[in-house]
């Protein structure tokens, strides 16, 4: 069962369209998503790069700074040490590119997902006594190892950390702590990933070395990929970080990026925010989980083409073997809720055989399934290893924070955790949690957010346009949903090689036609049907007669491009 809320705030649309050239519809749409000014909407609409906050206004960032500025000034070297995430990939990358502009004597580790765990460890502290370096900066981790820096500490390492991750009760004792989520940090927006955070130290720096701010901007290309994929908010800097870092991509001149796009079949079209986020952020995420980060940040430093491209033909196939594995554990997954959990507010499930990489990605499709809160654990040789993914309403870090004393690690925000326990304690921790679990029924209905209620007569290819400005789309800017009621199906008819699709004729009371189209809810939709109008009417409906059946329907429009044909199509979302 879903629930639909409409958005629905006041203000002088008729005078916002006049003043702004935009639609009213559109501009009622803006209001209901807060930018309910001319000015507001004008940022919104054109982001621009006068919009960026300035990187003096983050706690440590100047200091930290300066401590990496002395020792690139003094030819000391340096280790940047990241994750084997998306997010960590792009800050190295982003790290080891700003530092050797700089002139700085600059290399990089990435800690190993099954040998190491998440982040900066002892083996790679003792690595870097042994290579004789002087300055550790740890990107997109660091802000939770407590014990790991003070070992480099007593060891004379210099550590400086750049992170996004959520604060804990105890800092490390690092020499700069550049994260601008900390409580004490007067940074006008806490939204940024790590790459994001990195991004605002390269600034400073070089803006220390007086080099050109076009070569900082070709950054963003990079920062755009970790701010999609890391799923931070697309509002204020990371709108103009994506947006901006798009209009880069799009004539990349990086021969890792070109090649991988190749390899996936995508360089004869506009890359947008669905391909960072399902098929480039993928690849590179795959080389992490099934192999070592450096995979895919060598292939983004590869300076010879046949190297660019063997490196990118590698993520593919890693990543098509991911998605292999991800789908064997999805099923094992959903059979243990639906025979053992599925009364459970928040499931946690052991699934011992589960490749550990994958776990995030299992949980975050249970979750989508159950609209519940889902933490997948698998086995290690450390015990059991865990990641959460959550839902709106429930803060899964600070929920598990209340038990971490069961925890051998532990770290995330409030969509997503990663956690390390005995495995003897996992029923412990699922009793623990569903005992204390803060949200009433009413909490756990699956919202269906309607932008505005929009009759199927007023989407035109004009229309369409002025939304696709809206892009980038992802985490707080959504693609817009609209709703529509009293909708006549007037045909329908079950297509695609697994038969997952259905096309629906629709037409309003005026009789405006246009194409609907359903996805991957076949036997959902004719279940729907049959129960509520019989079996005359669904009959009629895919034999095109005549019928009683009226819908309201939750979508938003999109042009169907087939052939050279151009088509209006609703792609409906939810249906009631």
């Amino acid at each position: 069962m879903k629930k639909w809320i409409l958005r629905n705030k006041k203000a002088d649309v008729s005078a916002l369209s006049v003043q702004t050239g935009l639609s009213k519809a559109l501009c009622s749409l803006l209001v209901n998503r807060g930018h309910d000014t001319y000015e507001k909407i004008t940022a919104f609409m054109t982001p621009e790069m006068g919009m960026m906050h300035s990187p003096m206004l983050m706690k440590d960032l100047e200091s930290g700074c300066e401590i990496i500025f002395g020792h690139i000034k003094e030819n000391k070297k340096i280790r940047i040490v990241g994750d084997y995430d998306v997010d960590g990939i792009i800050s190295s990358y982003s790290f080891m590119i700003g530092l050797t502009r700089c002139g700085g004597r600059v290399d990089y580790d990435i800690p190993d997902r099954v040998a190491d765990g998440y982040g900066i460890n002892k083996r790679i502290i003792d690595k870097a006594i042994e290579d004789g370096i002087q300055l550790i900066i740890t990107c997109d981790n660091g802000i939770s190892a407590v014990d790991t820096v003070r070992y480099a500490a007593d060891h004379g390492l210099t550590v400086i950390i750049t992170d996004h991750h959520e604060l804990q009760e105890e800092l490390p004792p690092a020499h700069g702590i550049i994260d601008p989520k900390n409580p004490e940090c007067d940074y006008p927006f806490k939204g940024l990933c790590g790459a994001g955070v990195v991004y605002k130290c390269i600034e400073y720096l070089y803006g220390k070395f007086n080099i050109p701010e076009k070569e900082l901007h070709d950054l963003l290309q990079y920062t755009a990929i970790a701010t999609v994929c890391d799923i931070v908010d697309l509002i204020d800097e990371n709108r103009v970080i994506v947006s901006k870092g798009l209009e880069i991509l799009n004539k990349t001149e990086n021969l890792g990026l070109r090649s991988l796009m190749e390899v996936n079949g995508i360089t004869d079209k506009k890359i947008g925010s669905y391909d960072l986020g399902f098929i480039i952020g993928p690849c590179l995420n795959a080389a992490g989980r099934l192999e070592n980060a450096h995979l895919a940040l060598d292939m983004l430093l590869a300076q010879e083409s046949q190297t660019a491209k063997d490196l990118a033909l590698r993520l593919k196939m890693l990543n098509d073997e991911r998605k292999e594995k991800t789908e064997n554990g999805i099923v094992k997954v959903m059979e243990q809720i639906k025979e053992k959990y599925y009364q459970d507010k928040i499931k946690v499930i052991y699934e011992a055989d589960l490749h550990e990489s994958i776990a995030g990605i299992v949980a975050g499709r249970a979750k989508d399934v159950f609209n519940r809160p889902v933490i997948v654990f698998t086995d290690t040789i450390e015990g059991a290893k865990g990641s959460g993914r959550s839902i709106e309403g429930y803060d899964i870090f600070a929920e598990l924070s209340k038990h971490r004393r069961l925890f051998r690690k532990f770290g995330g925000h409030p969509m997503a955790a990663g956690l390390s326990l005995e495995n003897s304690s996992i029923d412990l921790l699922r009793n623990l949690l569903n005992e204390d679990f803060p949200l009433e029924e009413e909490d756990l209905l699956e919202l269906v957010r309607l932008d505005l209620f929009l009759p199927i007569k007023f989407i035109t290819e004009g229309f369409i346009d002025e939304i696709d400005r809206m892009e980038p789309f992802g985490k707080s800017n959504s693609r817009p949903v609209f709703g529509a009621k009293n909708v006549k199906v007037q045909g329908a008819k079950i297509v695609g090689k697994k038969g997952n699709v259905i096309q629906l004729k629709i037409k309003d009371e005026a009789d405006n036609l246009l194409d609907g189209i359903i996805f991957n809810e076949t036997e959902e939709f004719n279940s729907y049907i049959l129960n509520k109008f019989g079996q005359k009417d669904m009959d009629n409906m895919y034999l095109g007669y005549s019928n009683s059946i009226f819908i309201d329907i939750a979508y938003y429009p999109s042009i169907n491009s087939f052939r050279g044909n151009r088509k209006i199509q609703a792609v409906i979302k939810h249906y009631k």
